[in-house]
């Protein structure tokens, strides 16, 4: 499955979540041209503060395969992985991460972001996942523009 198509998805997942009172954050899981998984973030509606897009998607990815392990998948997340969400997809051991919005793009839209990059993550644990930044980035930081637009929306 193409990266754009994948991230497309994501971005629809994020869309949904912003609908059902959730932050804009979406994530998808594909390997062999088969999507394992599509989620958005759900850490209000669970609650839980691990309930990441990136995470949720792991989670079902793994479900649908039967194993902790994601070898050769690629991921089409929304916004630059936090460092829990990338740590989980290096330990998941996917191929790839593309994503859209970085860091910077959700500490301005209010979010309680950590200054610590996912590529600088990726390089200093010594990881093998290729990460790949700048997908779709101006249709991504629309999401934080629509969530932001939402009377309902709540702080982080």
């Amino acid at each position: 499955m193409e990266p754009e198509r994948l991230m497309r998805l994501a971005m629809d997942k994020a869309r949904e979540g912003i609908q059902r009172g959730q932050s804009p954050f979406g994530c998808a899981i594909a390997r062999d041209g088969k999507l394992l998984a599509c989620c958005h973030n759900t850490v209000r509606a669970t609650p839980d503060t691990t309930a990441h897009a990136e995470v949720n998607a792991i989670r079902a990815a793994c479900l649908a395969i039967g194993d902790v392990h994601l070898r050769g998948a690629v991921v089409a997340t929304t916004c630059e992985p936090c460092p829990m969400c990338m740590a989980a997809l290096h330990w998941a051991q996917v191929a790839h991460v593309y994503y859209g919005a970085t860091i910077a793009d959700a500490q301005q839209a209010g979010f309680n972001e950590l200054q610590l990059p996912a590529r600088d993550l990726l390089r200093l644990g010594g990881s093998s996942v290729q990460l790949s930044d700048g997908l779709l980035p101006d249709e991504c930081r629309e999401l934080f523009q629509l969530w932001l637009r939402r009377p309902d929306r709540y702080s982080y």
